[in-house]
């Protein structure tokens, strides 16, 4: 029996007479929301590297530039090498990652509650908002030589450092999150009843969770810099402390081997931050 396709029924636009007509035939359209979506290229970041290696090579090798002013791939791996093998890499990455730890730790904490505090609460977002945006554009490379001034040249002020550069972009991110969670699903949590606590735990923690994600990813780079510049004042051991010790012996290998290391590091902590986000904001 053949198959029997759907009519409609349609009138003729002259005579007024209904007549019969087939239904069209469906046609697939194709999906065309897929633009601008991220997607993860597997291979290359690592073919980016090597054409940054590659590069690097060409131009030293054939002595495009001066071996003082950029040595060798090959020079610099072996500094490195050395620096592993006589035991002084870990000692200064070591003293480098404590110092960054606990200032990026301390500065993001105080910054995610102020950041909180401002976003929930209009006496906050009044008054300490304005102060915040009025701390945020200062270089706080160039405080440093005032909190060496008020809290000596060791620890204490390099921590100092770090956490009052992590603090101000937390802030910002943290209250930006905040800002941004869609309110009609605080209003209708609040319609229901749901308590203060659990709104706050279940609807705008979630919702400023890629805010707070994203100010960490800044944070964490101005952490490292900040490190970098606090260890090059009085600092015995440290990453920064190394490279400029080799930059006032003109050792450059071991100057640029530290700056990999630098660079390794931060590399490091944005694919932590990125797992982070794909971990936790797999729902977007």
């Amino acid at each position: 029996m053949a198959d029997l396709k759907p009519v409609t029924l349609r009138v003729a636009p002259i005579l007024g007479e209904p007549v019969l007509a087939a239904a069209p035939a469906r046609q697939s359209v194709p999906f065309r929301g897929g633009g601008f979506a991220p997607r993860r290229l597997r291979f290359v970041p690592l073919v980016t590297f090597l054409l940054v290696l590659a590069l690097w090579w060409v131009v030293t090798h054939y002595g495009w530039v001066s071996d003082l002013s950029l040595p060798k791939p090959g020079e610099v791996f072996a500094a490195l090498v050395a620096m592993v093998k006589d035991g002084s890499l870990a000692v200064n990455f070591m003293a480098s990652i404590r110092r960054l730890a606990l200032g990026w730790a301390l500065g993001a904490s105080f910054g995610v509650v102020i950041g909180l505090t401002i976003g929930l609460f209009s006496l906050a977002r009044s008054s300490a908002l304005p102060l915040v945006s009025a701390l945020f554009p200062i270089p706080k490379i160039a405080l440093l030589p005032l909190f060496v001034l008020w809290l000596g040249i060791g620890e204490v002020s390099k921590v100092a450092t770090i956490a009052f550069g992590v603090f101000s972009p937390m802030v910002i991110a943290t209250f930006g999150g905040v800002d941004n969670v869609d309110r009609g699903l605080i209003r209708m949590a609040q319609s229901f009843g749901v308590p203060r606590w659990t709104i706050l735990t279940r609807i705008i923690l979630p919702g400023a969770l890629p805010a707070l994600l994203s100010g960490a990813r800044i944070s964490t780079s101005i952490a490292i810099i900040l490190l970098t510049a606090a260890e090059m004042i009085g600092a015995q051991h440290g990453l920064g402390a190394m490279v400029l010790a080799a930059g006032n012996l003109m050792q450059t290998d071991q100057l640029l081997a530290g700056v990999v290391v630098l660079s390794g590091l931060g590399f490091t902590l944005s694919q932590i931050i990125g797992w982070a986000e794909r971990r936790f904001l797999h729902w977007r």
